[in-house]
């Protein structure tokens, strides 16, 4: 701050710097201003797991419907995402990068977290095991959830990107999977020869 001074009573007076300032600019702060990085590094962690992040989310393959002992396919498909937040009046700007992913099948079992999210098949091909697959034991309904781990960096006012320590967890709405059970016959009939015959399509309009 620089403090002038010019006699009241003068209209459009000449304004000269007061003396009673040591001749010079005084600070109006602590001449050893706080340095916010370090209590904004403690903060960080806190704000980052608050952050409005969008999960990633599964797909099953075949899906809504699956069949029991077979290999259902999981996906996942997830997005980085940025965000601009306030910090002790500081602008902070954070990148949030999906880098890990965990399975929670809803029967007991679960897979991860690991870095591989898995892909689509093929609808010819579903069925085949794959790194992300899981076959269920038992039929009935199923809540299977994704969890997406993502690191995280941030820059405050512009400055150098910087880590954030842990990992932030996201979690997505549960998805359900219907797991049905096959039934196989064999029969003696051919249905080219006797479409009547059990297990042919003209059997089954006979008896309705």
């Amino acid at each position: 701050m620089i403090w002038k001074v010019a006699p009241r009573s003068i209209a459009n007076p000449t304004w000269t710097q007061w003396a009673g300032n040591g001749g010079g600019p005084t600070c109006l702060y602590d001449k050893n201003p706080e340095d916010l990085l370090p209590r904004i590094a403690a903060l960080i962690q806190r704000e980052f797991d608050k952050l409005p992040v969008t999960p990633g989310k599964s797909t099953a393959q075949p899906s809504p419907h699956t069949l029991r002992g077979a290999e259902t396919n999981f996906y996942a498909r997830a997005d980085e995402q940025q965000f601009d937040i306030t910090i002790l009046a500081q602008k902070i700007h954070i990148v949030a990068k999906p880098v890990q992913y965990r399975w929670d099948y809803g029967d007991g079992t679960s897979l991860g977290p690991m870095t591989t999210m898995g892909g689509p098949l093929p609808q010819d091909r579903w069925g085949e095991k794959t790194r992300t697959s899981h076959a269920y034991a038992e039929t009935g309904d199923f809540s299977v959830v994704l969890t997406t781990y993502f690191q995280g960096t941030y820059s405050v006012n512009g400055g150098p990107a910087l880590p954030i320590p842990n990992q932030g967890q996201f979690s997505a709405a549960p998805q359900t999977v219907s797991v049905w059970r096959s039934v196989t016959r064999n029969y003696a009939d051919d249905c080219i020869t006797n479409p009547s015959g059990q297990g042919c399509p003209g059997a089954a309009a006979g008896n309705k």
